[in-house]
């Protein structure tokens, strides 16, 4: 199993970044896709990024499009996110995920990603 630790969140004043990170271990492969979602107060859990065992292939929430980039650095075993022009309705707990399954491509369905981090609060002020 593999285990994910996210870290970089905290406060920003809308239109500011932040720069998320995932630390993962536990596996000696690299080969699974990783994933970003996030939850705010009240909703249910919603795809933001994900990103190909590789990663050169990248999906991203139409919400995000634009203004969030998803990348990863295998020799690092680390997913980041980068969020620019952050808006108030991008306040959540964000969480990265791993994918297992054999596509090696990341899907938008919570349900079919196999280990989480603990989540990382992100909060942009108006």
């Amino acid at each position: 199993q593999v285990q994910l630790v996210e870290s970089g969140g905290g406060l920003v004043q809308a239109g500011g970044s932040l720069a998320l990170s995932c630390a993962a271990s536990g596996r000696a492969s690299s080969r699974y896709a990783m994933g970003w979602f996030r939850q705010a107060p009240g909703k249910e859990r919603e795809f933001v990024a994900g990103i190909s065992w590789r990663g050169g292939w990248t999906d991203y929430a139409d919400s995000v499009k634009g203004r969030f980039t998803i990348s990863r650095d295998n020799n690092k075993n680390t997913l980041y996110l980068q969020m620019n022009n952050l808006k108030p309705e991008d306040t959540a707990v964000y969480y990265c995920a791993a994918d297992f399954g054999k596509t090696g491509y990341p899907s938008q369905e919570p349900t079919e990603y196999d280990a989480w981090g603990q989540g990382t609060q992100v909060t942009v002020s108006s």
